[in-house]
């Protein structure tokens, strides 16, 4: 941990020589939601930091610009971020738009953002950059995403934006485990036909899904050799959202810096 956002901690993400990447978490000493009990923290306590759970949006714009200043972002430097929807779409950064995609690409340049934000509270946050940090990506992997095709489209954009893939960092941040994302069998078996690294079965016996596992084939197959998995599970650990486990809840997100 290195840095402290809401009296809780930003897991470092290891994105190469050039490049800062975080992974947030939901704070240590999260405050209740306006309105409950604060001895039984409602759905969002925490660092809540997406619009479109349920959460007071003033509450959440507050949570974006805390994390803007954990970061050391100076005065009307701002993060990315994209409006989600399961899809394999990459989206141009640019200040001031939210674009419909689920994965957002950064060129660092005069009047661009300070970096990239996906959202997540189960499905996997891939962020990536390259070896000068002056292109960086956000990446929003659920189940649908990846086997649609989000993380190649991802790499693809960062080729097209001049980024080798042998010149590519890659982390994986906090998700639902194999051994406790279950699915029906008609699920599992579908998906594996298209991505048979994602293939698992729960801890109990029962049929899963390794979405992570999927992300970081993809990765592989695309050329990618710089990867960092974090191996965090949402659904296990308190100190993330998990869509899982708790149903209503907040997002925490993944974080790329661009260098100046």
């Amino acid at each position: 941990m290195s840095l402290t956002h809401g009296g809780g901690g930003l897991l470092e993400a290891d994105l190469g020589p050039g490049t800062r990447g975080y992974f947030t978490t939901r704070g240590a000493g999260a405050q209740a939601h306006p309105g409950t009990d604060a001895q039984q923290p409602g759905p969002y306590a925490g660092w809540n930091l997406a619009q479109h759970v349920g959460d007071d949006p003033q509450r959440v714009e507050a949570h974006r610009r805390g994390l803007e200043r954990a970061l050391g972002l100076g005065e009307g430097r701002r993060l990315a971020w994209m409006n989600q929807v399961h899809s394999a779409v990459v989206a141009q950064a640019a200040t001031g738009a939210t674009p419909t995609a689920d994965a957002l690409l950064l060129r660092a340049g005069p009047g661009a953002p300070a970096g990239v934000c996906v959202m997540v509270a189960d499905c996997v946050p891939l962020l990536l950059a390259s070896r000068d940090g002056a292109t960086v990506c956000a990446v929003h992997a659920g189940r649908r995403g990846m086997l649609d095709g989000v993380v190649t489209a991802a790499v693809q954009a960062m080729v097209q934006a001049g980024v080798r893939p042998v010149d590519l960092w890659a982390a994986v941040g906090p998700s639902i485990c194999g051994s406790c994302y279950e699915v029906p069998e008609q699920m599992l078996d579908e998906s594996a036909q298209r991505e048979p690294a994602c293939a698992s079965q729960t801890r109990w016996g029962t049929p899963g899904l390794d979405v992570a596992a999927g992300v970081l084939a993809q990765l592989e197959r695309a050329g990618v050799t710089h990867l960092q998995v974090g191996g965090w599970c949402t659904m296990e650990d308190p100190r993330f959202f998990s869509y899982r486990r708790d149903g209503v809840t907040g997002r925490h997100a993944a974080v790329a810096l661009a260098a100046r």
